[in-house]
C-alpha cells in the first residue's frame, strides 16, 4: 500500500489516482445515448476493452464497443485501411443506424486524419456516420463526452428557419436515473422537448440478446436532425455541455443558456424557473409536492448536518452544485478537487463560500493523492466522490458517499436519481446514514440509541 506523507511534497509530472478519465470514456457514453448507434473505437485493441471494460462496470452491464484493431503495423503505415474495413463490416454485421468514431492517443499520434477517411466511404442508404477527435494525453472523459456530443449535433443537424415551441436539452455525464428525473421534471411543463444524448433505456434496459439488435432508448436520430428547429438549447453543466450547446446555437441561430446541473435545491430551482420561463406556464402540482417535502426533510436533519465537515472529489459539473447543496444544509465543503476544467469553476465556488461565510479549498486538475495530504492535516467528516475514494477511507477511516463516475463496486445507483428534488432527497439519505453509521460505531454500547 502506499503511505503518505503528511506534508506534501511538489509534483510537476506525475498524477496519483487522478479525478480524469481518458477521452474516449465520455465518447462512448455520449454515443450510446443515441438510438441503434454503435461507438468505435479508432486505435488499439486495448484501449477499446479498458474504456468498454471501464463503463460496463459502472453500470454492471454489457456495452458493445467496436474497435480498428491497430497494430504495429498501422503505427507506421497509418490506419485507414483498418477504419475502412471496420466501418464496412460493423454495418453489414451489426447493423446500426449511425457510427460513432472516436480517435486515441495511437491513432492521433500516428497522424491519422478521421474525418478525411471517412469522407471517403460510401455509405448504405440511411445510414450515417460522426467523428470526433478524442485524444487521452489531454482534457477528460468531459471533454470527451462533449466532444463526441458537439459532432453529433455539428454533423447531422440540420439549421431550419420555421422554428417550434422547443428546447433542446443536453443534460451531461449522467446516470440513466438522472436522465429520467430530468425528462419527467420537463415533461411536468406539458411542452416539446428533446434530451441529447439519452442513456435511459439503455444503460437500464434489457441487454439486446441479438448482435444486430439495439436497446429501445437513446435520441433518435430524427430529433438530432431536427435540432436546429427547436426555440432554445439548454445545457446542463458547463464543461460538459457548453460547448455543444453554444455550437448548436451558432449552426442554427437558436439562443442557447448553460445551466448547473440541478442537484440539490437551488439549482433545481434554477433549471425549473428557465423552464417555466421558456414555456410560459407553471410546472404541474408534483414538482411543488416533491420541493415541500425536502425542505421539510432538510429541517429535521439539520441539527444531525450542521457544522459537518466534507471533502468533495468529483467531475467539476457535480461539485459547484453539490458544493452549493452542501452550504445550504449548513455543512462545510472543506475541500473540493476536481479533474480538469474552465477557469470559472473556482469563481464559481468561491461565490457560494462567500454566500455562506466559509472557506474552503479547491484544486483542479489534481488527485486523490494531493487530497490526502489535505485531509491528514484537517480530517473531514466524510468524503464524497467515485470509487477510487476507497483507498482515503482504508487509510483515514473516513466514511465514503459514492457519487459520480465512476462507481463499479456497487450495484443498482445508476437506476436512482442525484439530480433533481427527489435526488436531492436520495444524496441527503446517503450522507445523514454515512454520518449515523459512523456515529453509531463511535459510541459504546450502553450509548447507542434506537430513537433519533
Amino acid at each position: 500500500m502506499l503511505k503518505t506523507d503528511k506534508v506534501g511534497s511538489e509534483r510537476q509530472a506525475l498524477h496519483i489516482d487522478p479525478l480524469r478519465m481518458c477521452q474516449p470514456i465520455g465518447a462512448i457514453y455520449a454515443a450510446l445515448g443515441v438510438q441503434a448507434c454503435m461507438p468505435h473505437s479508432h486505435g488499439s485493441s486495448g484501449c477499446c476493452r479498458y474504456h468498454k471494460i471501464l463503463i460496463s462496470k459502472h453500470f454492471q452491464k454489457t456495452i458493445r464497443v467496436t474497435s480498428s484493431m491497430l497494430k504495429e503495423n498501422a503505427a507506421i503505415f497509418g490506419g485507414e485501411e483498418n477504419l475502412k474495413a471496420a466501418i464496412k463490416n460493423i454495418f453489414d454485421i451489426y447493423k446500426p443506424q449511425i457510427i460513432a468514431v472516436h480517435s486515441t492517443c495511437l491513432s492521433e499520434t500516428i497522424g491519422d486524419h478521421v474525418s478525411a477517411i471517412l469522407s471517403e466511404i460510401e455509405l448504405p442508404e440511411g445510414k450515417y456516420l460522426v467523428s470526433a477527435q478524442t485524444p487521452s494525453y489531454i482534457g477528460s472523459h468531459l471533454t470527451g463526452y462533449s466532444s463526441m456530443v458537439e459532432a453529433l449535433l455539428g454533423q447531422l443537424a440540420v439549421r431550419s428557419e420555421l422554428k417550434k415551441k422547443k428546447c433542446f436539452i443536453i443534460p451531461g455525464l449522467v446516470n440513466p436515473g438522472d436522465i429520467r428525473e430530468i425528462k419527467e421534471i420537463a415533461a411536468s411543463f406539458n411542452g416539446d422537448f428533446t434530451v441529447c444524448p439519452d442513456i435511459s433505456d439503455v444503460f437500464d434496459a434489457a441487454t439486446p440478446e441479438k448482435q444486430d439488435e439495439y436497446s429501445p432508448g437513446g435520441t433518435p436520430l430524427s430529433e438530432i436532425i431536427s435540432a436546429g428547429s427547436c426555440e432554445l438549447v439548454l445545457a446542463l453543466g458547463a464543461e460538459a455541455a457548453g460547448a455543444p450547446a453554444a455550437a448548436l446555437s451558432e449552426k442554427c441561430s437558436m439562443p442557447f443558456a448553460t445551466l448547473d446541473l440541478p442537484i440539490g435545491i437551488d439549482a433545481t430551482d434554477r433549471f425549473i424557473r428557465q423552464l417555466q420561463l421558456f414555456y410560459g406556464s407553471a410546472p404541474l402540482a408534483e414538482l411543488k409536492r416533491q420541493r415541500a417535502q425536502l425542505v421539510e426533510t432538510v429541517m429535521n436533519v439539520h441539527p444531525f448536518l450542521y457544522k459537518k465537515k466534507a471533502a468533495i472529489f468529483c467531475d467539476p459539473d457535480i461539485a459547484v452544485p453539490l458544493c452549493e447543496f452542501l452550504a445550504g444544509l449548513g455543512m462545510v465543503p472543506a475541500f473540493v478537487f476536481t479533474g480538469p476544467a474552465s477557469g470559472e469553476l473556482d469563481e464559481r465556488l468561491q461565490e457560494i463560500f462567500a454566500r455562506y461565510e466559509m472557506e474552503g479549498v479547491v484544486q483542479s486538475n489534481t488527485d486523490l493523492f494531493e487530497l490526502e495530504q489535505y485531509l491528514k492535516n484537517e480530517p473531514v467528516d466524510v468524503l464524497i466522490g467515485e470509487v477510487h475514494g476507497k483507498h482515503l477511507v482504508r487509510r483515514l477511516d473516513i466514511p465514503l458517499v459514492r457519487m459520480g463516475f465512476p462507481v463499479t463496486d456497487r450495484f443498482i445507483h445508476p437506476y436512482f436519481p442525484t439530480i433533481g428534488y427527489r435526488g436531492a432527497l436520495r444524496i441527503l439519505e446517503m450522507l445523514l446514514n454515512a454520518i449515523l453509521d459512523r456515529a453509531d460505531r463511535e459510541r459504546a454500547a450502553e450509548e447507542l440509541s434506537f430513537m433519533l
